[in-house]
């Protein structure tokens, strides 16, 4: 098998189905649909088997893997080389984070990035899966969760601040939680699970075990329409509730914080390209870039600017 080949066909084994695999391709899913029968075609036997939950592996794809992923890591390996010899700013860089995180802190880098580095794509992957830096999914990931791997350089960007809010209307109706009633005769919207954005066993340091729970978002935009319909209590970013129009804050005082994380495989961190992002992203944090946003209140609070490589 060539490289093009392995790409289509990893992709379509570690997620399961042609339009997640399409998706991390950064292809449409009649392109991979294509792919995937010209090279059972060539092999001459089927890979996957399609059902309802997605596509299964046939013993022919289990005895391949070991193989293509032979050749993956030698792909990774000559790009590794390449791109970490790379002093121009100019080419793609793709950069996975959160819906929440892409339209408060990427994008505005990205629009200072195209008046001084015009020759740099970024592409951009928003979305709560988790994406492998070392397997060249992306350049750059900015994430809530801290990944755990040695091989990757990771630097806290900034602190994100986080209260309880409901709107107006659910207090008129349902009045305040009160401390310690673990939110008992109220309405609760909550993350889906490992969103990273809130615990599931309490918010703002309250248990939940008397609260009902209304419903479970993965998006933190849906979860404030939600709030703002006045559904339901949420935990949210100040700069996303500032969005919901008649929200109120529930517990001010009870300040919460999430750290955001910047990873970046070590052999791209000293590139120009993706050093001009990370120097966008940095001046966002730091105020000195745009903000689209122009929320009240410091919902940002830098950790410290990231250092330039030796």
């Amino acid at each position: 098998m060539n490289w093009n080949d392995v790409r289509f066909f990893l992709a379509i084994y570690r997620n399961g189905t042609l339009s997640a695999a399409a998706r991390l391709l950064a292809v449409d899913q009649a392109t991979v649909g294509r792919r995937l029968a010209a090279l059972e075609s060539s092999l001459g036997s089927r890979l996957f088997l399609r059902g309802s939950s997605g596509y299964t592996p046939t013993p022919l794809a289990e005895e391949i893997l070991a193989e293509a992923m032979q050749v993956e890591q030698a792909a990774l390996k000559l790009e590794s080389k390449s791109q970490g010899q790379d002093n121009l700013a100019c080419g793609r860089v793709r950069i996975a984070t959160t819906d929440t995180l892409a339209q408060a802190l990427v994008i505005p880098a990205m629009t200072h990035l195209r008046s001084r580095h015009p020759r740099i794509e970024c592409s951009l992957v928003s979305g709560q899966e988790l994406i492998s830096l070392t397997r060249r999914e992306a350049d750059i990931a900015i994430r809530t969760v801290k990944p755990n791997n040695p091989d990757l350089i990771v630097r806290k960007l900034a602190d994100l601040s986080v209260h309880l809010y409901a709107s107006q209307a659910y207090l008129d109706r349902r009045g305040a939680p009160l401390r310690g009633s673990q939110f008992m005769g109220h309405e609760l919207l909550l993350p889906l699970v490992n969103t990273g954005w809130a615990e599931m066993e309490k918010l703002s340091g309250e248990p939940i075990s008397q609260g009902t729970v209304a419903a479970r978002f993965s998006s933190l935009w849906s979860m404030l329409s939600a709030c703002a319909s006045g559904i339901g209590i949420a935990e949210l970013p100040d700069f996303v509730a500032a969005w919901g129009g008649d929200m109120r804050q529930i517990w001010p005082e009870q300040d919460k914080t999430y750290p955001i994380w910047l990873v970046v495989p070590p052999d791209l961190y000293k590139t120009s390209r993706v050093r001009a992002v990370i120097d966008m992203i940095d001046e966002v944090l730091s105020g000195k870039g745009p903000d689209i946003w122009q929320t009240p209140g410091n919902w940002l609070m830098p950790y410290a600017s990231i250092p330039s490589p030796a």
